[in-house]
């Protein structure tokens, strides 16, 4: 890989790498309060159709019409994502199940209301999702300026911005102090007059905007439109990178990276010597089979919320 391809490959990484470090650190609220979030998938779905079904509806109407468009994205995987809390904190269900239920429900209800409101299998097509823009003065930096800050998309700049904020919420205040303790041992984070429930259900909530927003951010910069394979795993990806990032925010920042960049490569394998003679449909598997790879080296060694998963018995001691 010459230097040069390298450089052309860092914006495209970086657009794959913002909505998995969103999603997976909606993945990681979920997990520290106690719930492990499958349906991680099926809420990207729904904040992609509502991110794109409100870019379309909108933009003949205001220019910000995509900005509104993660907002609503946003705001749909969070009322999404009570129906896993329901399932999970007040039903006591089990939680792969409960996701698993709501990655299915998903790609029917997109595919559904796409039918009812565009009469076909998916979205119109928007004519201008989030655009790039390059930071004045910084993007005439030697290399580091080319890639990072020209002709990049500012989603990347917010999963950033997410991943220090999840840092200083997490383990910087007495709100992230209370969340983990759920997630490690809700039994003792009762006894000291924590509202476990409400812990979880922070969790879950905060997992489906940031996952919602993960969602809408993949259709608005890597697409034109939504449709049922817009998502194509990326939900399970994000999950990876919570793995591999070990539970915490600048791992994920890293396993997102990672994982972006291999998505990339798809894109570029053809323009690099040694891998161009493979054919085309080893690269479409390419980002899936790392993802598995990685896993495969690093989940052995990561260990999660000691309570994730478990449904909290207030009389267990």
């Amino acid at each position: 890989m010459t230097f040069e391809l390298f450089l052309q490959m860092f914006p495209i990484a970086l657009m794959f790498s913002a909505p998995i470090i969103l999603t997976a650190l909606g993945g990681l609220f979920s997990e520290r309060s106690g719930i492990v979030n499958i349906a991680l998938e099926g809420i990207m779905m729904v904040g992609a159709f509502t991110g794109a079904t409100v870019t379309v509806l909108l933009e003949n109407v205001t220019p910000a019409a995509a900005w509104y468009g993660l907002l609503a994205g946003l705001l749909s995987g969070v009322v999404f994502s009570i129906l896993h809390a329901v399932a999970s904190i007040n039903l006591k269900a089990d939680q792969v199940i409960s996701g698993t239920a709501l990655n299915i429900l998903a790609s029917g209800l997109t595919v559904y209301l796409c039918q009812i409101i565009f009469h076909q299998q998916r979205t119109r097509a928007f004519s201008n999702g989030i655009q790039k823009f390059s930071v004045p003065g910084l993007s005439k930096i030697p290399v580091l300026g080319r890639m990072l800050f020209d002709q990049v998309y500012p989603t990347f700049y917010i999963a950033i911005a997410m991943v220090l904020i999840t840092w200083f919420v997490v383990y910087k205040t007495p709100l992230g102090l209370r969340m983990r303790s759920c997630g490690e041992h809700p039994q003792a984070a009762a006894s000291m007059g924590i509202n476990v429930a409400k812990m979880r259900y922070f969790g879950v909530l905060v997992s489906g905007a940031l996952g919602g927003l993960g969602g809408a951010v993949m259709v608005l910069t890597a697409d034109i439109q939504y449709t049922l394979v817009s998502i194509h795993g990326t939900g399970f990806i994000a999950l990876a990178s919570l793995v591999f990032g070990k539970w915490n925010p600048f791992g994920v920042l890293g396993a997102g990276l990672f994982f972006g960049f291999s998505t990339a490569l798809s894109f570029y394998a053809k323009d690099i010597n040694f891998l161009a003679g493979l054919p085309g449909e080893f690269f479409y598997i390419l980002p899936y089979l790392l993802t598995i790879i990685a896993l495969l080296f690093f989940a052995g060694k990561s260990v999660g919320p000691k309570a994730s998963g478990q449904i909290y018995d207030s009389g267990k001691r």
